[in-house]
């Protein structure tokens, strides 16, 4: 356990040392209301909300939430495991849900039948950037990666970063459980899929991943498991 959180805090740790030219700071973009924005993806709806930087999540993910069930937020039947993945509990224990938070944004995740994950991350400077990529990622994204210009590169590193986030949070484990047990790969029309994965994450063919600009220089991806596919590592505690 502590070796897998030494591991989580070194990779976050290398991902936030700033540029010698400073970070991109995007501005804060309010919107009317909970539902600024917001989208649907099968049985799943995301929301893109203003988050205050440095404050928690769940506050907002609860007011979110009890809106969506007619609940007060802290009547919102809710617990986290030694993980500290949230789970809805009775009568609403059939859906999932998840959030993420970066910069002035929370990204928060409901779906019904599902094990979701949501990731969102501010684009700016990675300085050890392919540090990361030779460190912790799959060896076939490191090959793809290392043939690729900086530019090009700092596009896909995003983008595989908030795939694996989200896939590994919608497991359970998170980063922790190693980005190197799973592999992405670009199909025929430049959208990721999941190629390979450990087995611990059930079968590759039966994740669900979207990945999308969620605002002006903010990554986002939502990644899910059908429910009653799940493998055991996949369900609630």
């Amino acid at each position: 356990m502590r070796q897998r959180h030494s591991t989580r805090r070194f990779v976050k740790w290398l991902l936030k040392v700033a540029s010698p030219h400073g970070l991109f700071r995007q501005p804060s973009h309010p919107g009317p209301g909970l539902s600024a924005s917001a989208w649907q993806w099968g049985p799943v709806q995301v929301w893109l909300l203003p988050h205050v930087p440095g404050t928690r999540g769940e506050p907002q993910a609860r007011e979110l939430l009890g809106e969506h069930f007619g609940l007060a937020p802290q009547a919102v039947p809710m617990t986290r495991d030694e993980r500290s993945r949230p789970w809805l509990l009775p009568p609403w224990a059939h859906y999932g849900t998840g959030w993420s938070h970066s910069g002035d944004h929370l990204l928060l995740g409901l779906g019904e039948h599902v094990r979701l994950g949501v990731d969102l991350e501010r684009l700016r400077p990675r300085p050890r950037m392919r540090e990361v990529v030779a460190r912790f990622f799959h060896p076939e994204e490191v090959r793809w990666l290392d043939s690729l210009a900086d530019a090009e590169c700092g596009d896909r590193f995003f983008r595989l970063w908030c795939a694996k986030e989200a896939l590994l949070k919608a497991h359970g484990h998170g980063i922790s459980f190693g980005l190197h047990r799973l592999q992405f790969a670009e199909d025929g029309q430049g959208a990721l899929h999941l190629a390979w994965c450990d087995p611990a994450l059930g079968d590759p063919a039966r994740w669900t991943l979207h990945e999308w600009l969620a605002a002006p220089g903010y990554r986002a991806a939502l990644a899910w498991y059908p429910e009653a596919d799940a493998a055991p590592a996949i369900m609630a505690p």
